[in-house]
């Protein structure tokens, strides 16, 4: 039952707030159930981890260039090593390909300490600018699951 209650609450301050910092359990399975909770009140969900990202606003928002590992490969004629692939942006493609029926996407990043206090801003600010965009970022671990405004942990970092 407590879930039920706690679920709700969680939904509720992600839409009023936009972007939650979290800190869950190490042994985890909490967040699966918050997930699966965005789902039901339709969410879709796109999990993703913070380490080598690279520029978010490229990564999220742009059209960007990726490299492949070269494994020690190297192209003839060419001052970087192996070919450019361009990938369309994350975010931007999953909103366009949303079903009518949705209501957004959810962007929950884990090992989100990693991230510098722009880049938590910068999450703050994608999800002020469309409202159908909402950012989960886990930036620790803690005994029980508990949730605050992005906007705290950015003021505090």
């Amino acid at each position: 039952m407590g879930l039920l209650v706690l679920g709700n609450r969680f939904v509720r301050d992600l839409e009023s707030n936009g972007a939650l910092a979290v800190r869950v359990p190490l042994e985890g399975g909490f967040e699966g159930r918050y997930q699966r909770r965005m789902r039901a009140v339709g969410y879709e969900s796109l999990h993703m981890t913070a380490r080598g990202l690279g520029d978010l606003s490229a990564y999220l928002g742009d059209v960007h260039g990726v490299r492949p590992p070269h494994l020690g490969k190297k192209d003839s004629g060419q001052a970087a090593v192996g070919e450019r692939y361009f990938i369309p942006p994350v975010l931007g493609y999953r909103l366009e390909q949303m079903s009518p029926k949705m209501k957004g996407i959810v962007l929950w990043l884990i090992e989100g300490n990693i991230l510098s206090s722009q880049e938590l801003a910068f999450l703050t600010a994608l999800c002020a600018s469309d409202s159908r965009i909402k950012v989960v970022v886990e930036l620790g671990g803690d005994r029980a699951f508990k949730w605050f405004p992005l906007k705290e942990a950015v003021r505090s970092a």
